[in-house]
């Protein structure tokens, strides 16, 4: 606004020229306005660029932090859960692949004994055909040594036709029984040979089998004891964590205690049901007003007491047998309990021993059957509305 103000001062002071000037200076003011709009798209530019570097870094940065949420007790559980399931679904895996192998080996073993059936085949079926083939040789050499003369001999020592035509046939089927013996055996050879190749072929098959087999249990294994290690670490965050929220438990207990009084004010349900009038409720709700300071937890203290007594076969068994007790309650001798009964008892007093009929119980006195004004004894005991509650006299 400063420069605007100084230009048009300026302006008025230039007389005729001052539209020329004036000219000039619009056009300057509009490649200013032109420069500023590249340095604005130019630092928008970098603006967007930045942000996007900064948002990935931020990203980076919280990929880095773990997520303390992770260990919680609840998400613990859950992967000490998962990697139980997991864990027990690879062994199951390595089991089966186990009876594989086995199952494998065994087929190896079953191809080993053909193979060895079969290589002593072949030997004996090559032993034959040596065999056969060097009768076959002595023979055409015996031939051939004595010429045609042996034949003939043999030949023109027929007795009689008959018996000549025999001798012929017979040297016939000599030569064509040596031949057809040879290719018989050489026959039996290539099959022996061929079935060995197969079964040794069935062979490397299983046992390339058996060796894959191995390596996915192998990898199993690994990662068994991957899973295993990391189970036995969340398994020892659990306990950590479980060992944690105890001990916080156990300190807001103290804490609790100690606000209380020093006392535990649980209020448990473990009483048993006793069966009560009317004029029963009212009695009970009556010494508890006489006894007890008008809070709750003094006069459930109070009452767990009496119902103690009722419940035990040390004492009597009814609400009113355990209050008229001699020398038991001071309010019952003095007055004060028929004073309270005159006038009726607080709507707190009728509460606390309608509950304490119904089965509740104060936990720090569960074990508790006498109390006493805790200034006028030095006994040990637990202190609830300047009462002191403990279990044996």
């Amino acid at each position: 606004m400063k420069c605007i103000f100084i230009l048009m001062v300026i302006i008025g002071l230039m007389g005729r020229r001052r539209k020329l000037w004036l000219r000039l200076i619009i056009q300057h003011l509009k490649n200013a306005s032109r420069k500023e709009f590249k340095a604005m798209k130019f630092y928008k530019k970098r603006w967007i660029q930045s942000g996007i570097i900064l948002i990935s870094s931020l990203g980076i940065v919280l990929s880095v932090f773990p997520s303390f949420a992770d260990d919680n007790i609840d998400n613990l559980k859950g992967q000490t859960s998962a990697l139980e399931s997991e864990l027990d679904g690879i062994n199951k895996d390595i089991l089966s692949l186990s009876e594989e192998i086995s199952a494998t080996e065994m087929q190896v073993e079953i191809l080993n004994g053909e193979i060895a059936r079969t290589s002593d085949a072949l030997v004996e079926a090559e032993e034959n055909e040596n065999e056969q083939y060097e009768n076959m040789k002595s023979r055409i050499k015996y031939m051939y040594e004595h010429g045609n003369a042996t034949l003939l001999e043999m030949l023109f020592s027929a007795e009689n036709m008959a018996d000549f035509i025999n001798k012929a046939d017979f040297i016939e089927n000599l030569s064509e029984y040596d031949k057809t013996a040879l290719d018989d055996l050489k026959n039996i050879y290539k099959n022996i040979e061929d079935q060995k190749n197969t079964l040794e072929t069935q062979q490397d098959s299983l046992l390339d089998l058996k060796d894959e087999l191995k390596k996915k249990q192998t990898e199993l294994q690994e990662k068994a004891k991957a899973t295993s290690t990391n189970l036995t670490e969340v398994q020892a965050k659990l306990e950590k964590a479980k060992a944690e929220e105890a001990a916080r438990l156990e300190a807001e207990r103290l804490e609790q205690l100690q606000q209380n009084g020093g006392y535990d004010d649980t209020i448990t349900n473990n009483g048993g049901q006793i069966d009560a009038s009317a004029d029963d409720v009212t009695l009970l709700a009556a010494i508890l007003q006489c006894e007890a300071h008008q809070n709750y937890d003094s006069l459930l203290a109070v009452a767990t007491v009496i119902l103690n007594r009722v419940e035990s076969p040390r004492f009597p068994n009814t609400i009113r047998g355990v209050i008229y007790a001699s020398g038991q309650f001071e309010p019952v001798w003095t007055g004060r309990l028929d004073a309270v009964l005159k006038k009726g008892p607080t709507s707190l007093s009728m509460q606390v021993a309608q509950d304490a009929i119904n089965g509740a119980r104060l936990a720090a006195v569960a074990d508790c059957y006498y109390f006493l004004y805790a200034g006028s004894t030095n006994r040990p005991g637990v202190n609830i509305g300047n009462n002191l509650f403990f279990p044996s006299w």
